[in-house]
């Protein structure tokens, strides 16, 4: 079993989910006393939310490449960055350590490909929906991406950072999403992104009339894979 390493604490209620999707994956596939071998190294997000809200890339990308580093030299054998945001980081990761780096965005499309899906729903934060480090690389895939209207980036961008990164659920801010999911659905959208590893704390595939896709599920139950070698 290899050793994965994970750059958590954006928010550290989403890197709680995947150090347990994580570690119950290895034991559905192993069965028995199996759990993950794994090295957490988390950041204070707050540093993380002032750099981001600043648009001070370049000392986000010193921050996440050190994380990186230090889970190498930790002896991690494959990456991964637990948000999806913050993959705005990844080619300057990849650039500087010379272990594999599990891409989320790459694990979501492999997921919608083997649905046959072409036409996608893209949620999460404003830097995921609007700048192309993300949407990119679901073209590359040859799938079609719809975000939500300007008016409504914004309403889940800030359900995101006042709410959901806090731990705060809210019916009300749910049915914001599920309305904003049917408008797409509506545009076309054969099913939706949840492109933000703090939304499934908040929607599930019961909640819309579409497939839904857990980035944050899709990217540990693939990290476990990797790491065990499964095809």
């Amino acid at each position: 079993m290899k050793t994965i390493g994970l750059i958590g604490g954006m928010s550290w209620e989403s890197s709680a989910v995947y150090y347990e999707l994580i570690n119950k994956h290895v034991k559905e596939l192993q069965g028995g006393f199996h759990s993950s071998k794994c090295i957490l190294y988390s950041v204070d997000f707050a540093e993380i939310e002032e750099l981001q809200r600043k648009g001070d890339w370049n000392n986000l990308n010193k921050l996440m490449v050190d994380s990186a580093k230090k889970l190498e030299q930790a002896g991690a054998d494959l990456i991964v960055l637990c948000t999806n945001t913050m993959h705005l980081c990844s080619e300057e990761i990849i650039k500087n350590t010379s272990i594999p780096f599990l891409h989320i965005a790459d694990a979501t499309a492999k997921a919608i490909k083997s649905q046959g899906l072409k036409k996608i729903a893209l949620l999460g934060t404003k830097f995921t929906m609007e700048k192309d480090f993300y949407k990119t690389i679901l073209k590359n895939y040859k799938i079609e991406v719809l975000i939500p209207s300007d008016k409504d980036r914004e309403i889940i961008h800030q359900i995101i950072y006042q709410e959901l990164v806090l731990g705060n659920i809210q019916d009300s801010s749910r049915e914001e999403f599920k309305r904003v999911i049917k408008t797409l659905q509506l545009e076309g959208a054969e099913g939706t992104i949840l492109g933000c590893t703090e939304i499934p704390l908040l929607i599930k595939s019961k909640d819309v009339d579409i497939p839904v896709f857990d980035t944050t599920r899709i990217h540990a139950e693939n990290a476990v894979k990797i790491a065990l070698s499964v095809n």
